[in-house]
């Protein structure tokens, strides 16, 4: 539901580039397009994927953090290491082996778009 969430709105309010959703946060990198900022990008999101999970788990109240961490990218080596370290999070925590073994990730969702 939450890559559902994040992939809905590709190439209308952002262009996104890689994403990771891990058991309990998630990482993902895009650039807003137009006039879509940050926090009104991050408030459909956030909003949305909470009231969702939150009928899922049958509860109600909270479920992000109020705040995100954002970062500009500064150049392309900065942006080629932000894109390594979304990719490889489920590897270091040893969910799995290979990047692209992680179903919930843009490595393993590129991968599969690839292969049909």
């Amino acid at each position: 539901m939450v890559q559902e969430s994040l992939l809905f709105h590709d190439n209308e309010k952002y262009r996104l580039i890689a994403w990771v959703i891990m058991p309990n946060h998630l990482h993902f990198l895009f650039m807003p397009i137009k006039e879509n900022s940050l926090s009104s990008i991050m408030h459909s999101i956030k909003s949305y994927t909470a009231n969702e999970a939150n009928k899922m788990l049958s509860r109600t109240g909270k479920f992000w953090q109020k705040e995100y961490f954002d970062r500009y990218i500064r150049d392309e080596n900065h942006f080629s290491n932000v894109v390594n370290y979304i990719v490889m999070n489920p590897v270091k925590a040893k969910l799995c082996k290979n990047a692209s073994e992680w179903k919930f990730s843009s490595a393993y969702y590129y991968k599969a778009s690839k292969v049909l």
